[in-house]
């Protein structure tokens, strides 16, 4: 997977969790923590949107991982965070392990 890639997911990952957010009224973050703590929505018609967000939510937080990740690796080799850019800004293919 490389860095664009990984930038790609994270920003429609965004876009997906935005729209439950708004149809729930809270951050995802907030929804992720009461999720994992087994609380379940009483409506029944939400608990398919509830298990595709809380997916969303796990798939996001390994991207930014990933990211994190890929992004602290080409600073241990370019330095400085202005050669990182010039690299991304040029979207090149920078493989990181998935």
């Amino acid at each position: 997977m490389t860095l664009q890639e990984v930038m790609t997911d994270i920003h429609a990952l965004n876009e997906d969790l935005e729209t439950y957010e708004r149809k729930y009224g809270v951050l995802s973050e907030t929804f992720y923590e009461l999720y994992t703590n087994g609380e379940e929505p009483e409506d029944d018609a939400w608990v398919l949107d509830w298990a595709d967000w809380a997916g969303a939510y796990k798939i996001l937080l390994r991207r930014r991982e990933q990211y994190r990740c890929a992004i602290q690796n080409l600073r241990t080799q370019s330095q400085t965070l202005t050669s990182v850019i010039e690299r991304t800004a040029r979207h090149e293919p920078i493989a990181h392990p998935s």
